[in-house]
């Protein structure tokens, strides 16, 4: 099987020294074994998402000496496929609509016990209010509301699994264990399709990486656990299982991870003050 990895940057902001680790990292992964490099633009959030940043994306990338298969994807150009891939999972009753804004999902949360709420990977985990007035057999798929993957319908009994090349936060890698029967308990029935967007994150990552026959996910420790929401999709929909390739996180000074919400500092900005490629790969440990 030949090798496949990507890099899939959202158009919301300059790419920073994280942006640039990944990147380099999944490119050199496919091009040691003579495979391919993808590049995807997720813009699946057009509120956020701005033509000059795609721009800048490709601008960086190229002076970063990264190239690519072309055309480039575009999700805001699949969203028909992903529109299709609910549609089966709605026919099968695994979503529900939900009406709950945040407000609401963190006071329910967090009434039982007047605790914190338990969080995982998508957030809050969603405590199930919308879910329980759902009803089955409805053929018209609402496309005005958010719609929730039931968790607990979706999962069986066998454990899935997924092998990590990488290491995640806690240092795991080889075969790691995805027991199904905490799923509901530790990430909660995930959004697939938000009302604004009409897709998600998870839902779009999934349709696109088996789409697109990427064979290797490499990608930041952040997303560790999200991969047990994709594993479940990837189940669910009959799709191929990547292997899994999660790094570790450039952080600043401080110690924070760089993030576009913080303003770090951007590839463009190294890159108008003179520093060369090869000056990047040595700041990243590269």
């Amino acid at each position: 099987m030949r090798l496949r990895t990507r890099f899939a940057p959202s158009p919301t902001g300059p790419l920073h020294l994280g942006h640039a680790y990944s990147a380099i990292l999944a490119h050199d992964m496919a091009r040691a074994a003579g495979g391919d490099f993808v590049l995807r633009i997720e813009d699946i959030d057009r509120s956020r998402s701005r033509a000059e940043w795609e721009d800048l994306i490709y601008k960086d990338l190229s002076w970063l000496g990264l190239s690519w298969e072309t055309p480039v994807v575009r999700q805001s150009e699949r969203l028909h496929l992903y529109r299709q891939t609910l549609q089966s999972l709605w026919n099968e009753d695994l979503l529900f609509a939900c009406t709950c804004n945040r407000r609401d999902i963190l006071e329910a949360a967090s009434a039982p016990n007047e605790s914190e709420p338990a969080v995982g990977p998508d957030g809050i985990v969603y405590p199930g209010t919308c879910r329980d007035r759902k009803s089955f057999g409805d053929p018209v798929m609402p496309t005005n509301t958010a719609l929730r993957l039931d968790m607990a319908k979706a999962i069986d009994d066998r454990p899935a699994t997924f092998e990590e090349t990488g290491r995640g936060p806690e240092g795991e890698s080889g075969r790691i264990d995805i027991h199904p029967i905490a799923l509901p308990g530790e990430i909660g029935d995930v959004v697939l399709a938000r009302r604004d967007m009409g897709t998600s994150y998870h839902l779009s990552v999934v349709v696109d990486d088996a789409d697109q026959g990427i064979t290797h996910v490499v990608r930041g420790q952040d997303l560790f656990e999200a991969t047990k929401i994709h594993v479940v999709l990837q189940d669910i929909l009959s799709l191929p299982r990547p292997e899994y390739h999660h790094h570790r996180l450039i952080r600043d000074e401080a110690g924070k991870r760089l993030a576009k919400r913080d303003d770090a500092r951007s590839i463009q900005s190294y890159r108008d003050a003179g520093a060369t490629p090869d000056d990047i790969r040595r700041m990243v440990g590269l």
